[in-house]
């Protein structure tokens, strides 16, 4: 029984839900990115810390990895090495199961991720979207504002990093493989949602590390 609640829990993240429903009214902007890319490969890490960004903060399943695994994706081997060498090591994962105190009380399952990938995993006690900005502002010594959330959802990885005023990368799931229903279904509303905003002119929130037209991808030679 209790493994069958924890995993019911997994799949229905409740402060998503809430916050998906302010994205359609108060909270509008909080659901685009800044930056929208295939994956991290063709994000210029050099480029966003030059910009005055402090530290990165990932989402591991189909941002740094295909979903439940353990070794990073072809794609996003390289460009996470780089992102550690231009932050000069403040990079950390962020993840509503490892290190989440709900889930994983005694960080066991962080540990594994920490030695498996060669990156710390953020203790913490709330899901995405959900802030903790304190935790990250000790973590990094820095203000959230200062920090770039990236991730592959929208409900939950950019409305998190866009409520705390993170600079937001969103990237395009490697596989829907090993993903349950729920998580289907989630990906086809925020879609949905994403579509019909930005067809209705609405733009990501400003920020004040960012100037109209700034471009953090890599530039065709």
């Amino acid at each position: 029984m209790e493994k069958l609640n924890k995993g019911l829990s997994q799949r229905v993240n409740l402060a998503g839900v809430r916050f998906a429903l302010q994205l359609f009214t108060t909270k509008r902007r909080h659901a685009l990115p800044h930056v929208a890319v295939e994956n991290i490969s063709t994000v210029d890490w050099r480029k966003v810390r030059a910009a005055g960004f402090k530290g990165c903060v990932f989402d591991k399943d189909n941002t740094l990895t295909d979903p439940y695994k353990m070794c990073f994706h072809p794609d996003a081997r390289d460009s996470f090495r780089e992102c550690l060498r231009a932050f000069e090591g403040r990079v950390v994962l962020l993840s509503n199961s490892a290190g989440l105190e709900q889930y994983d009380p005694k960080g066991s399952e962080a540990d594994a991720i920490e030695k498996k990938l060669g990156c710390p995993v953020l203790r913490h006690k709330r899901k995405k979207p959900a802030a903790e900005p304190e935790v990250l502002e000790r973590h990094f010594g820095a203000k959230t504002g200062e920090l770039v959330m990236v991730g592959d959802r929208t409900l939950t990885d950019i409305a998190f990093g866009n409520s705390m005023g993170m600079l937001t990368v969103k990237c395009e799931p490697f596989t829907s493989r090993g993903e349950n229903l729920f998580v289907k279904l989630a990906r086809r509303l925020e879609a949905l949602l994403a579509f019909v905003l930005r067809a209705a002119g609405c733009a990501p929130p400003d920020h004040p590390l960012v100037q109209a037209g700034t471009d953090f991808t890599f530039t065709a030679s």
